[in-house]
């Protein structure tokens, strides 16, 4: 979990490759379910109604047995989605600096919450301010994503998650040594 643009998508990805096991992204499991993209439901429906299907997905991905989900950045706004989370899958959360999101982020259409007249680095904050702290209470393991590469990033969530599982770590090619020091 993390703001949009932290790379719960593509680190996500890389770590349930790593890990060899499915990847689920909340997101694009919300708009398979809708039959339309986040922006077109959040046009037509309202933030209330996404958000009701969105607990609805987050709950059917947490009782999944072994799995990488990235939910929406959006996701650690709903009791029901924190305690799902909490309980049933082991929560990290990418912090991300608004500077280096920014740099990443591609377009904002797709993103309902970011759209619009305000400037991008304002809402960033805003979100940030509305939501670290329920981050952070819902994650097992924070990982400041913000030096790192994407490959290197996953490198480091997937080691952290065998650690907790208490699995064999393979080697980690490519990391280049970085400190992986989670910030909490």
């Amino acid at each position: 979990m993390g703001l949009p643009g932290s790379g719960k998508s593509t680190i996500g990805r890389r770590v349930a490759r790593d890990l060899a096991v499915p990847f689920f992204d909340s997101d694009l499991e919300v708009e398979r379910e809708a039959g339309c993209s986040i922006a077109s439901f959040f046009e037509q429906y309202g933030e209330p109604r996404f958000r009701d299907l969105e607990q609805a997905v987050v709950a059917r991905l947490t009782e999944a047995d072994d799995a990488v989900i990235a939910t929406g950045g959006g996701a650690v706004l709903r009791e029901a989605n924190r305690a799902a989370l909490r309980q049933r899958s082991t929560v990290v959360y990418l912090d991300s600096p608004i500077a280096e999101i920014l740099r990443r982020i591609g377009r904002v259409e797709r993103r309902p919450l970011l759209a619009g007249e305000e400037k991008l680095e304002v809402k960033l904050n805003r979100l940030l301010t509305e939501r670290d702290a329920l981050y952070r209470q819902t994650a097992h393991l924070v990982v400041f994503t913000g030096r790192h590469s994407s490959a290197a990033a996953a490198g480091l969530v997937a080691s952290r998650l065998r650690e907790i599982r208490q699995e064999p770590q393979r080697p980690q090619w490519g990391s280049g040594g970085s400190n992986g020091s989670p910030r909490s």
